[in-house]
């Protein structure tokens, strides 16, 4: 998989993508990131890419030239699947859209600043809008490191145990049971004796009611439920 991420600030990505798991898949060539600084698509002497809003109010709008000349000039080396569009109003990342996004081969992500971009970025350029939350950060760069880690970890090859990412969160729709490791005792506090059981059927059951247990009380919407009052 390659990813190509355009931003202004490209400075804040680096150490991310150089580090644990991501450094290791990208060593291995089973991923690419590639940080590619807006600015250098700028005409302006300043090299500004952004301008005041038509109609007034507060705030700067990211401007449509320069990302523009940015998608066209990676889309003339190679085809992408996706555009997307990092926004705070944009399809809530979950792990089946992961699932179903980490099949692709090239994607462009696109990190907002300001009040976000020219409108016409979002309907002539961008294939999809993803938000990592409700609420709203100073720029798209980490949602645009969420989404590549959450994309990157699935990748064959990429974790050292394969199954490891089936068990994760989210998975199943239910959120990961409790994990323990040693020491078995730790002053007054003990691990479970299912767990140190050995019986294979047992285990999973335990896990399971615990997952449902902790899907229940913290994330009852992924089981159709009301949040708690």
């Amino acid at each position: 998989m390659r990813i190509d991420i355009i931003t202004a600030l490209p400075n804040l990505l680096d150490s991310y993508f150089n580090d644990s798991i991501l450094r290791r898949a990208r060593q291995k060539g089973l991923a690419e990131v590639h940080v590619h600084d807006l600015r250098q698509f700028s005409q302006d002497k300043h090299k500004r890419i952004d301008d005041y809003p038509f109609g007034g109010g507060a705030g700067m709008v990211m401007s449509l030239p320069p990302i523009h000349r940015a998608i066209t000039s990676l889309k003339s080396e190679r085809t992408y699947d996706e555009v997307i569009y990092m926004s705070p109003d944009g399809y809530l990342l979950d792990q089946p859209l992961v699932n179903r996004m980490s099949t692709l081969t090239n994607i462009i992500i696109l990190c907002g600043h300001y009040k976000g971009v020219d409108e016409r970025v979002r309907e002539h350029l961008v294939t999809r809008e993803i938000s990592i939350g409700n609420y709203v950060l100073s720029g798209g760069e980490l949602p645009a490191a969420v989404l590549s880690d959450a994309l990157i970890r699935l990748l064959p090859g990429v974790l050292g145990d394969e199954t490891s990412a089936l068990s994760d969160s989210f998975q199943d729709g239910l959120v990961a049971p409790p994990a323990y490791t040693r020491p078995e005792t730790y002053g007054d506090w003990k691990v479970p004796e299912v767990l140190l059981s050995g019986h294979a059927a047992r285990i999973q059951e335990w896990r399971h009611r615990q997952s449902v247990e902790r899907t229940r009380d913290r994330r009852p919407g992924l089981l159709g439920e009301n949040d708690p009052e």
